[in-house]
């Protein structure tokens, strides 16, 4: 994952398993917003400052994810998100979720499509500046 520069830990809860005993297809996309909120949380405010001094949300218009392995109940993982593609009101985030426990391996990944709006009128709106610049210095390195 050496092309992520972000990553958070999870450990998979029983209520995010299915009959089956494995993780559900929708939890994947729960993952991918923890790690979006914990990437956002490292710049000024987070997202909860973003909204609150900004006035922007950053609402999903799309969504992709691609599953590999199913993981199980108790299973460590590591969620490696990145920002791409950063234009206007629009960005990406491009995700991996790893299995850091017995068997290691990928059991997902995908990405997310977000733009830019006004909190009030839910009217596109550039990302701020200051965000924009903060991601392509975090993902710079």
């Amino acid at each position: 994952m050496e092309d992520f520069r972000f990553a958070t830990d999870l450990r998979v809860r029983f209520s995010e398993t299915d009959a089956q005993g494995v993780v559900h297809n929708a939890v994947y996309l729960v993952w991918f917003e923890i790690a979006r909120i914990a990437y956002l949380a490292r710049f000024r405010g987070g997202y909860r400052g973003l909204r609150e001094e900004d006035g922007v949300d950053a609402t999903t218009v799309e969504s992709h994810v691609r599953y590999l392995t199913p993981g199980a109940f108790d299973d460590e993982v590591c969620v490696h998100a990145r920002v791409s593609d950063v234009r206007g009101a629009r960005f990406r985030f491009d995700y991996v979720i790893e299995r850091t426990s017995e068997p290691p391996g990928v059991l997902a990944d995908g990405w997310t499509t977000h733009a830019c709006v006004d909190s009030r009128t839910l009217r596109p709106t550039r990302m701020p500046a200051w965000l924009a610049d903060a991601i392509r210095e975090a993902e710079a390195g």
